[in-house]
């Protein structure tokens, strides 16, 4: 991958991660004096008309969330070769899949650091579904946190890449999600894509934060304890037994 020394008025660090569709990099903004990062679509698939109005998508739809539980884009744009980019607030905290990472033998989150952690997730859940959008790529490395002004860490809900209308939640053409995370629904063509779809998604990190392992198998294995009760409706393979709301799911972790 090519080093790229400047996005906009943007300085470039250094890179921060990459995948199929795109890459992010840590960068300063020297107008303002404040970190930033830049999500660039990869050079081949910036001539790709779908991909790239899904990449400009999903920075449209992180903006009119406009909440401190997601990502923020601050600014929009487009290099000298044509591949277009958005600027968001950078997560110094890193991601939950770090925060997993770094404990010993995957072990869980202790009980009440693994609650916590999970309800803020839902919140962070009912800001897209309030929105009419369902996220539909839920797991620990979409959920990043950040430093507040206060010195507190905040989590912040990311990557709306594969994020779809619930307008539009039939009718699923291509599979999308992450294995160990994603709804069985969403391996079926056609199939439809709602809230229950991210409750799934959230009864997954559920289970990753107090099992110490991603889930493998289905029905889910059982968790000890009310919350494990909660954890294992969230997963429940027929949508129609699932918690019917992040927010439902949420109140039940909370009481």
């Amino acid at each position: 991958m090519s080093w790229i020394e400047l996005i906009g008025r943007y300085s470039v660090k250094r890179l921060l991660g990459s995948g199929a569709f795109a890459s992010v990099w840590l960068a300063h903004d020297d107008l303002l004096d404040v970190p930033v990062a830049v999500k660039v679509l990869a050079d081949n698939w910036s001539v790709h008309t779908d991909v790239r109005a899904r990449f400009l998508t999903e920075a449209k739809l992180l903006r009119q969330a406009d909440s401190d539980r997601v990502l923020r884009v601050l600014d929009i744009g487009e290099l000298p070769d044509g591949r277009p980019y958005f600027v968001t607030s950078y997560a110094d905290g890193g991601s939950l899949a770090d925060r997993l990472a770094d404990r010993l033998d995957d072990a869980e989150l202790p009980l009440n650091e693994a609650l916590d952690v999970l309800i803020q997730v839902c919140e962070s859940v009912c800001v897209l579904h309030e929105m009419g959008v369902v996220h539909r790529d839920l797991k620990p490395s979409n959920v990043l946190f950040k430093t507040d002004n206060a010195g507190r860490r905040r989590l912040l809900l990311a990557d709306l890449g594969i994020a779809k209308a619930l307008a539009q939640g039939s009718g699923l053409t291509v599979m999308a999600g992450s294995p160990g995370y994603m709804a069985p629904e969403q391996a079926r063509q056609g199939a439809i894509v709602d809230e229950r779809t991210d409750v799934y998604g959230l009864g997954a990190i559920g289970f990753r934060l107090l099992s110490g392992h991603t889930l493998t198998t289905e029905p889910a294995p059982a968790l000890p304890g009310r919350a494990g009760q909660a954890i294992r409706r969230a997963l429940e393979p027929d949508p129609a037994r699932r918690w019917p709301t992040a927010r439902s799911l949420a109140d039940e972790l909370i009481d």
